[in-house]
């Protein structure tokens, strides 16, 4: 029986990677601070971001493989081409990932935990399409430090692709 072996170096670099992005910058500020995302007091209702991603075949591909969703659908344009869409169309889930984007990166940002999500499919994506995420805050919880978010994306038309409401507990 074969053991199980990863890439040599690989937690090596890592933790050199996480030892060095905690030394202080020239200005002082320590990399690790740079990368943290909102904490709740610096939150309000009403308070937004966005995150744009132009729609590849190879991400259609690629989400494919990794989900496992192999539906023709995305995949298989002679097969798309007899749907209602008349063409091959991108995950739903591709789409939503678009959020958890949104979440992550900018608002509340990084250290972010995402809770929960309630997702509404309104209109395909197709491969080409720009599409934007975009997440408001709704409501705070501060007590238990959760964040409730309206989040929507849009493709380049303005035309609603997803909306639905997101949980996430930001850092602290």
């Amino acid at each position: 029986m074969g053991s199980h072996r990863r890439p040599v170096g690989c937690v090596e670099r890592l933790t050199a990677h996480c030892e060095s992005s905690e030394k202080a910058a020239p200005d002082g500020v320590r990399k690790e601070d740079e990368m943290k995302g909102k904490t709740i007091a610096e939150i309000a209702p009403g308070d937004s971001a966005v995150f744009q991603k132009t729609l590849s075949e190879s991400d259609v591909y690629l989400f494919a493989g990794v989900s496992g969703d192999q539906n023709p659908a995305h995949i298989n344009e002679v097969y798309a081409s007899g749907t209602r869409f008349k063409t091959r169309i991108a995950h739903g889930m591709l789409v939503a990932s678009l959020i958890s984007a949104a979440l992550g990166t900018q608002l509340p940002g990084p250290g972010t935990i995402y809770l929960g999500q309630t997702l509404k499919f309104t209109a395909p994506a197709h491969i080409g399409d720009t599409v934007e995420a975009k997440v408001t805050v709704t409501a705070l919880d501060p007590r238990k430090n959760i964040v409730t978010l309206e989040t929507v994306c849009t493709n380049q038309d303005g035309k609603v692709l997803l909306e639905g409401t997101a949980t996430v507990m930001p850092p602290k």
